[in-house]
């Protein structure tokens, strides 16, 4: 509406209104139809015989009227969000497990991760103290009341959580960390335990300052955090059963209000996403980018993918579409029959998250054992790579394979572009990085199907395999 109010705007003061009127037609002409593509398409494949394997290329060819299957049509003049990149959590389990190879060993894994020419994974988070995968309940100040924080201190990450941390960095120099809690240490909580509960509102700017030494201490270590989270999960307790803390909405509130002005006066330049929860609060994350004070401090909300849907993403956008949309947890069960196979799941899932205006995407666990360990937990999650407790082999699960089609393609600071879809089933996503290059994901969960994508006068006919996930590269 506001682009053709401008069109009118500009056909009224125009001197010269017939020249003017006919140039603004053919822009928009323009606009209208993409230009055609040319040359051919790199194609990669995941299915029932192959993971993210080179098929043989196809060609672009001039659009035919006969009718397709299915048809995703392109328009790279649209554009949406920049593209931050893709990830999972080092947890403490994680860094556990990863610490548990031999050197050699978890070199080659990690270059495969998260090296540049290779996945690329590089959005990663870390556990501010135990979460429900660690090896123990701890956090950094424990013991009795210490609003001063005199005891604090970061010791237990020394042995292997910031050395895996610093290794994942030297490989890829680009990683992107951010911190979340799961509970503050148990003396600031109504029932003095870091296992469920609530903050005491008393202790919030103690919190705030136990964020900064945090950060501090991270970063003497060479390990520096580019956001941080308030709280993981912050409507649930999960019944007591696990690090875990309610969180109300004006706690946040309060908590941002204090922490802020003291990254600001601490010089730490760490953004602060809010919420860290299901797509089913999106009300609540609306109402507290409302209030002008936490939106000056923290104008990104971080969303979970367990409860409600994924369009509420766009929902809180529309009341601020200024604002930065993040996916950081999301994760499977290794006791699922298609634990190993669930790549179009994943990718579809994944998909949606983007073209719902996500910049970035974090899973859960990046690595656990074969029975979803360490864990002091109640949940059987697994990881995105298995490591067996006893020969550690390494086993790449199916949200391991979806990660592989958007990762090692879509790079930090592509910007996603229009595609739309004449069939329900078949999830798409594209993107045009800054290079140039195009990169469309195609997922196809059912029955096998032949896909025409068409871009201006331009189409390729692409094979979609049952339970496939297929992307396509081109410049």
């Amino acid at each position: 509406m506001s682009g053709e109010s401008t069109r009118r705007d500009f056909l009224k003061i125009s001197a010269a209104g017939l020249a003017a009127t006919s140039t603004v037609a053919k822009v928009a002409h323009a606009a209208a139809t993409p230009a055609a593509a040319s040359g051919k398409l790199e194609v990669w494949i995941t299915n029932a015989n192959s993971r993210c394997v080179r098929g043989e290329a196809i060609a672009w060819k001039t659009r035919s009227s006969a009718p397709a299957d299915a048809v995703v049509t392109l328009d790279p003049a649209k554009k949406f969000q920049t593209i931050l990149g893709f990830g999972g959590a080092f947890t403490d389990a994680s860094c556990y497990m990863f610490n548990q190879l031999a050197p050699m060993e978890r070199e080659k894994l990690f270059h495969e991760m998260f090296g540049p020419s290779e996945m690329g994974l590089n959005v990663c988070r870390v556990c501010m103290g135990s979460s429900d995968y660690s090896t123990s309940v701890y956090s950094y100040d424990d013991g009795e009341v210490d609003p001063l924080l005199q005891r604090f201190s970061i010791a237990h990450d020394r042995e292997y959580i910031l050395p895996i941390l610093r290794q994942a960095r030297k490989v890829n120099p680009d990683l992107f960390l951010f911190g979340t809690p799961w509970s503050p240490p148990g003396w600031m909580k109504a029932n003095g335990s870091m296992l469920g509960g609530s903050i005491r509102r008393r202790y919030i700017p103690n919190y705030a300052q136990y964020f900064v030494k945090f950060l501090q201490a991270y970063s003497a270590e060479g390990v520096p955090m580019q956001a941080v989270t308030p709280q993981n999960e912050v409507d649930t307790d999960q019944d007591g059963r696990m690090p875990a803390c309610l969180f109300p909405q004006e706690y946040e509130i309060e908590f941002v209000q204090n922490l802020g002005p003291l990254l600001e006066k601490n010089n730490l330049d760490t953004k602060i996403w809010i919420l860290d929860h299901n797509y089913n609060l999106w009300g609540r994350a609306v109402c507290e980018l409302d209030n002008p004070f936490v939106k000056k401090y923290a104008n990104a909300v971080a969303w979970h993918g367990y409860y409600g849907h994924v369009d509420q993403i766009s929902k809180a956008r529309e009341y601020h579409p200024d604002a930065s949309m993040h996916w950081t947890e999301g994760g499977p069960d290794y006791t699922w029959p298609d634990y190993l196979t669930d790549w179009a799941k994943w990718s579809g899932t994944f998909s949606d998250v983007l073209r719902n205006w996500c910049e970035s995407i974090t899973a859960w666990n990046l690595a656990l054992d074969e029975q979803g360990r360490p864990n002091v937990g109640p949940f059987p999650c697994g990881g995105i790579v298995t490591i067996n407790s006893q020969t550690k082999e390494i086993t790449r699960c199916g949200q391991y394979w979806a990660f592989a089609h958007f990762a090692r393609f879509i790079k930090r600071g592509a910007k996603r572009f229009d595609s739309q879809s004449s069939a329900p089933e078949v999830n798409h996503v594209a993107v045009e990085s800054p290079d140039g290059r195009h990169v469309v994901v195609l997922t196809n969960p059912k029955t096998a199907r032949t896909v025409s994508v068409q871009m201006g006068d331009s189409a390729a006919e692409v094979r979609l395999d049952e339970n496939s996930v297929t992307t396509l590269v081109w410049t």
